[in-house]
């Protein structure tokens, strides 16, 4: 999701000013994003894109799993890193992105390891048989309690969770709403990861906030 308003617009142009660009595939699918979707800011950008890169180029992970694909910006980019005999399965519960992520992913030279899952997470993961090095975590906001706890028992020890929007625009950090269930939601898995023994946990400031949970 977007930057909002975490961080000044001039230091994060300034950051993006000296960073290295997109290359013209992920350049091509921002663009057609922002065309032709209801909800661009959903979409990772250069500087989050090259993060999850260097995230994923660091640990070299044979299996990555991610939750939320939208229109396949961080697939793409979580897939630069796999290791030579590494596969990427990202799950999307919107079928209307399907033709546009098949699009994308076929132009890439890492597309023949990314398979692509359409439907419900909740339902999908559990019937997976793989144990994960990487897990991206970027879906239904008021699931992420759920998908936490499917997928911890699924990583390796010494796997990493990384979760998305856990600051929701700065809503943790606020009284918060009764009938406000995303933001409930994130601050439930947010406390839950952070009492969670099983793990040891960095909470980032980064965009909308980025948990890097990795497993003890």
């Amino acid at each position: 999701m977007s930057t909002f308003d975490l961080i000044d617009h001039s230091i994060e142009a300034y950051c993006e000013a000296h960073t290295t660009p997109e290359c013209t595939l992920l350049h091509n699918l921002n663009r057609r994003t922002h065309l032709e979707t209801i909800n661009p800011r959903m979409l990772s950008d250069q500087l989050q894109g090259l993060f999850l890169t260097f995230i994923s180029k660091m640990l070299r992970p044979d299996r990555i799993l991610e939750i939320g694909t939208f229109t396949g910006y961080s697939a793409l980019c979580l897939a630069e890193g796999l290791s030579d005999r590494g596969e990427l399965h990202t799950i999307e519960i919107n079928v209307e992105y399907e033709d546009r992520i098949r699009e994308f992913v076929s132009q890439s030279p890492w597309g023949h390891r990314i398979h692509l899952h359409i439907g419900d997470a909740l339902q999908m993961v559990p019937s997976m048989e793989e144990q994960w090095d990487l897990v991206f975590i970027d879906a239904e906001k008021e699931q992420y309690p759920q998908y936490y706890e499917l997928v911890l028992p699924k990583v390796r020890k010494g796997g990493f969770i990384l979760a998305d929007n856990v600051l929701w625009n700065n809503k943790v950090t606020q009284e918060i709403a009764h009938n406000d269930r995303d933001t409930r939601a994130i601050d439930a898995f947010n406390n839950t990861v952070q009492q969670d023994d099983r793990v040891r946990n960095l909470l980032l400031p980064f965009r909308d906030g980025i948990m890097i949970i990795e497993k003890l």
